[in-house]
């Protein structure tokens, strides 16, 4: 009887032992196979082409000036979306303490995409450039972003992403609507010797600025000064419920800092051979035959629900040339060396305007 158990150990533990040869030898040979399997793979992705590293496109950054809200993001949601290459950035300058999200804005493309360090503006008092100057800041942290556009919160565009992509980038030019300005009592001579008056211009505050020229303005520490300083608007009686009565408002300035800081400061720097001399956002100042009293004053029209039809769209889309009186001189609207139209957005919008615009389909993205 312990002779048979005896027996029975020993063939256990040679059992035991032929099953650990067993696994240790399966081990070696897997660890083996593999090691030859992957020096083959090795091998063989030497032979094969890489996939090409991801390249971030140029970025456009668009730059919103707004009261607080975007009442027109259902428009611009629907333009973003129709970028699947993410060649977009967006900053917001709204009233400080505002915010951008679930609650404010319908479009997940505007949250969080306030400014931190946004002033409160006033329309035509210099800190509205103060305002530009820091979208601007901003803006230039990103690298990618190689074309700074300037819009308000009653723009809307008038194509699509990929039409107005190519048409910015395809030149290497700034659009900065930009003209001599010969009216009487716009120009302050106190800016002299600073801005001297044949640097002296004004235009539209939508502009387009390439990189270089962004960073020349958010650099600026001399002209911006002056302006803050003698460029004022003229104390008109829509205002003077506000500020004191003026001794004789015909005797002041009226320069309003937003439409000649950015003009002038590039022609006093030279850099006026590297504009395209016209915006790409269409306003509409031809008021005087306007039997709304609303719509007559120091701002274009404002196009409210009524006007908002297939032919105002086509209209100013089909506008393909502008004329500078102060100047005599006529821009021809081009885009890579050919005649093309002029502008890529437009304003006053209102938000039940716009909405009808999209409903209609006019606004196609």
């Amino acid at each position: 009887m312990q002779r048979r158990n005896s027996a029975q150990k020993r063939s256990g533990n040679r059992w035991r032992r032929n099953l650990f040869v067993l696994v240790l030898m399966s081990f070696c040979f897997g660890s083996l196979l593999l090691t030859q399997t992957q020096t083959q793979l090795s091998q063989i992705r030497k032979f094969m082409p890489l996939p090409p590293p991801f390249v971030q496109k140029p970025k456009i950054a668009c730059l919103f000036i707004a009261r607080n809200r975007l009442p027109l993001d259902a428009v611009w949601d629907a333009f973003f979306k129709g970028d699947k290459e993410r060649r977009f950035s967006i900053y917001i300058h709204s009233r400080p303490g505002f915010l951008f999200n679930k609650r404010t804005t319908i479009s997940a493309f505007f949250y969080g995409r306030q400014i931190s360090d946004s002033i409160q503006v006033d329309w035509g008092e210099a800190s509205m450039i103060q305002a530009e100057h820091l979208l601007l800041k901003n803006a230039l942290n990103d690298t990618n972003n190689e074309r700074f556009v300037f819009l308000s919160d009653s723009c809307v565009p008038l194509y699509n992403f990929s039409f107005i992509y190519d048409y910015i980038m395809s030149t290497s030019t700034s659009f900065v609507d930009s003209f001599a300005d010969t009216k009487e009592g716009r120009y302050n001579p106190k800016m002299h010797p600073v801005v001297p008056v044949d640097h002296w211009r004004k235009g539209s505050q939508w502009v387009v600025l390439t990189r270089k020229h962004a960073e020349v303005v958010v650099n600026d520490d001399v002209v911006l000064p002056v302006f803050q300083q003698h460029c004022r608007r003229r104390s008109l009686p829509e205002f003077w419920r506000d500020k004191p009565l003026p001794a004789d408002a015909s005797k002041e300035h009226n320069c309003i800092p937003d439409e000649h800081y950015v003009q002038t400061l590039l022609a006093r720097e030279g850099l006026e051979e590297e504009i395209t001399r016209r915006s790409l956002t269409h306003s509409s100042w031809d008021l005087s035959a306007s039997k709304d009293r609303e719509r007559r004053g120091w701002h274009p029209v404002t196009y409210k629900m009524a006007d908002a039809t297939p032919l105002l769209i086509q209209s100013i889309k089909d506008i393909d040339n502008i004329y500078y009186e102060t100047e005599y001189r006529r821009e021809w609207c081009t885009s890579k060396g050919q005649p093309s139209k002029c502008f890529l957005f437009a304003r006053k919008f209102t938000r039940p305007a716009a909405l009808r615009l999209q409903n209609l389909s006019v606004l196609r993205f």
